[in-house]
């Protein structure tokens, strides 16, 4: 997408405008406008999976849920974040004050780097590394730390049990993440993402949920503790520590925790596309005049439905419970399926590949 793009860019009038040698002020408006080109539509994204998210909560609840401001209430998202941007940004006297701005900035900061690697249909990414997937583990991981530095900054009890809490879960649901990728791998022979969605290519048969259905299942319920989604949202369960790491931020501050939320939301459900959904492929051959980055979009939209049919269904989990699952049953169950999967493709050489 990065050479495409350079070579499209000095023809258009933008390009003309500001000279088509290909110098270093050419490449950093390319670049600059590479980026806006996949944060704005995620920031707009990001407010409409807002809207969608409560109106599925509502519809499973019997209530209207938003539908006021603006046709069908689609407004509502904007209206809740214009009201946060109008509002003072408080910070409590004993908190650190640098390190409580910088956290909130990180978290959302963050969310936003991991949609770098994401290939949206052929050639369509910012950057298409060989290790994309490892890519996206990475810049996940670092997630924790925007918690655990609100929680220690704002100098609060509730907070600071609200980052802790987070860093604990999300550490142990990482590692089954990790080998579930590993399953993957084994099958795609490649980490590069947009490898690993060719390798799913031809039709709904060839995409990997469905030898690797176990795995997904563990992968999704692991995407919804990593990403502190019901039933594992106890960083931040409001019956005992109010609102966790986040209990002391408003305004702004507040909205780019949230924004990051979801952000990280749609991030994992690009992801679980990407590795078991065929990514931007269509389900059948002769449905493949549809662009792929619409059914990139669809399943990812299928993806968010799950995460908010879960919050609206299944209650929440004790913090005990919570850690038995990830290292009593995840761990083990994902540490066998890599040694099953490798074995069958070692052995039996059943599961596709493009190695």
């Amino acid at each position: 997408m990065v050479e495409a793009f350079f070579e499209w860019f000095p023809t258009t009038w933008l390009g003309l405008f500001f000279g088509i040698e290909q110098t270093a002020v050419f490449y950093f408006f390319a670049i600059v406008l590479m980026i806006l080109a996949v944060v704005l539509p995620l920031l707009i994204a990001v407010a409409f999976t807002v809207y969608f998210d409560r109106k599925i909560w509502a519809a499973v609840q019997m209530r209207r849920g938003p539908n006021v401001v603006g046709p069908f209430g689609l407004l509502q998202s904007f209206a809740d974040g214009l009201k946060l941007f109008l509002k003072e940004t408080i910070i409590p006297a004993g908190a650190n004050k640098v390190i409580f701005l910088i956290a909130p900035m990180i978290t959302f900061t963050l969310a936003l780097v991991s949609w770098a690697v994401i290939p949206f249909d052929e050639g369509m990414a910012i950057a298409d590394l060989n290790v994309g997937i490892l890519y996206v583990l990475a810049i996940s991981s670092l997630g924790v730390y925007g918690i655990i530095m609100s929680g220690w900054a704002s100098n609060s009890r509730y907070a600071f049990l609200g980052a802790l809490r987070s860093a604990a879960q999300m550490v142990s649901y990482e590692v089954s993440i990790g080998f579930v990728l590993v399953c993957v791998l084994i099958a795609a022979g490649s980490l590069n993402l947009s490898d690993i969605v060719d390798a799913q290519a031809g039709s709904v048969l060839n995409w990997y949920f469905i030898p690797f259905f176990p795995i997904y299942i563990i992968f999704f319920i692991s995407a919804l503790a990593e990403t502190n989604r019901p039933p594992f949202d106890l960083p931040e369960a409001e019956a005992e520590l109010v609102a966790g790491y986040q209990v002391e931020y408003s305004s702004m501050a507040f909205a780019l925790f949230f924004l990051g939320e979801y952000a990280n939301i749609l991030l994992m459900s690009a992801v679980m596309a990407i590795l078991f959904f065929g990514g931007w492929h269509s389900p059948f051959p002769f449905l493949d005049f549809i662009p792929g980055f619409i059914w990139l979009f669809i399943k990812i939209a299928f993806g968010f439905w799950l995460f908010a049919m879960v919050k609206a269904f299944v209650p929440r989990y004790r913090y005990d419970q919570l850690m038995r699952l990830g290292w009593k049953v995840f761990l083990p169950l994902s540490l066998f399926f890599v040694v099953f999967y490798a074995a069958i493709y070692v052995y039996g050489g059943f599961l596709p590949t493009n190695s």
